[in-house]
């Protein structure tokens, strides 16, 4: 009986060798190498996982930085300019300094512009309202007010405010990870370059339908006048189905699309006050030049 818990044990053993030289050998052959910048690059990210880099995590970025052969269609929004910098100095290779973005509402649809012609009674959801029907207003393209991009905003840069009943993007956190962009299901929410002082000026409005039915669904709608267009110079302003949109690229923030918008639905944010002169003051000067005009002529005449 004791030959036989031997053998037992003697096999057993034998197996457990052979097993481990097998695995051994096996892993050996088929092993993954990574490379070691991957872990360097990974460290020099912020790690927010927000996904606006197009990537599912940091860890996939810096994976996707080391096998490229250029960093030029990449990007780390949260870090920016120095983190991309400090990845390329990691790896040796060259990258060019992007733009600075942020996420702006291309909607004015509050309750003084577009009024509520029912009420909601459900999920709160803008993916699920935006499912059911139009909204509670007849608009079909405006925001639905239940804060889908601020749920989805992991920086704490949006707020939805209760006397508008839309979103407020705050300028100072806003990283443009492109989260809100995503979870709007009517895509009002668009990140655009960001200015100096973060002066910005967009088209607050993304229907596409005619003026005069726009302009029934709210008062401050895009109703496709084209005015704006023909008064930019730069090129920056285009008209796709009635609606214009401004090239936050092309834009050189001279205002006067603003201007000649007849809805305001062009937005100038951040911008000091505008000087006006009144008509008064106008007509004052040209009454006080006239007058100065005939003194001056009965001086002569006196003469």
């Amino acid at each position: 009986m004791s030959q036989v818990v031997l053998y037992t044990i003697i096999t057993l053993s034998t197996v457990g060798v052979v097993s481990a030289i097998i695995l051994y050998f096996t892993a050996q052959k088929f092993k993954v190498y990574e490379d070691p910048r991957i872990d360097q690059v990974d460290e020099a990210l912020p790690h927010a996982n927000c996904g606006g880099c197009g990537f599912p995590g940091c860890r996939s970025f810096a994976e996707a930085c080391v096998k490229a052969e250029t960093l030029d269609d990449l990007f780390c929004p949260v870090g920016g300019n120095e983190t991309m910098a400090g990845v390329a100095h990691i790896l040796g290779k060259e990258v060019v300094e992007a733009e600075p973005r942020v996420a702006v509402v291309r909607c004015q649809g509050s309750f003084e512009y577009r009024p509520r012609t029912n009420h909601y009674e459900g999920v709160s959801s803008c993916a699920v309202e935006h499912s059911l029907y139009t909204g509670d207003t007849d608009c079909p393209y405006g925001c639905l007010g239940q804060g889908d991009c601020v749920e989805a905003c992991a920086f704490d840069a949006m707020y939805m405010d209760e006397e508008t009943g839309l979103p407020v993007i705050i300028d100072a956190k806003c990283v443009a990870c492109g989260a809100c962009v995503e979870a709007c299901p009517r895509d009002i929410i668009e990140l655009r370059k960001r200015n100096k002082k973060d002066r910005k000026i967009f088209v607050s409005c993304v229907n596409h339908d005619k003026g005069g039915i726009a302009k029934q669904y709210c008062s401050v709608a895009c109703i496709g006048c084209t005015k704006c267009v023909k008064e930019c110079r730069y090129d920056a302003i285009s008209m796709d189905t009635y609606l214009a949109f401004i090239d936050s690229d092309k834009c050189v923030l001279c205002r006067k699309c603003v201007t000649v918008c007849p809805t305001v639905s062009i937005l100038e944010i951040n911008f000091p006050p505008r000087r006006i002169k009144t008509e008064a003051v106008a007509a004052e000067k040209t009454s006080l030049t006239r007058e100065s005009g005939k003194i001056s002529d009965n001086s002569d005449s006196l003469k």
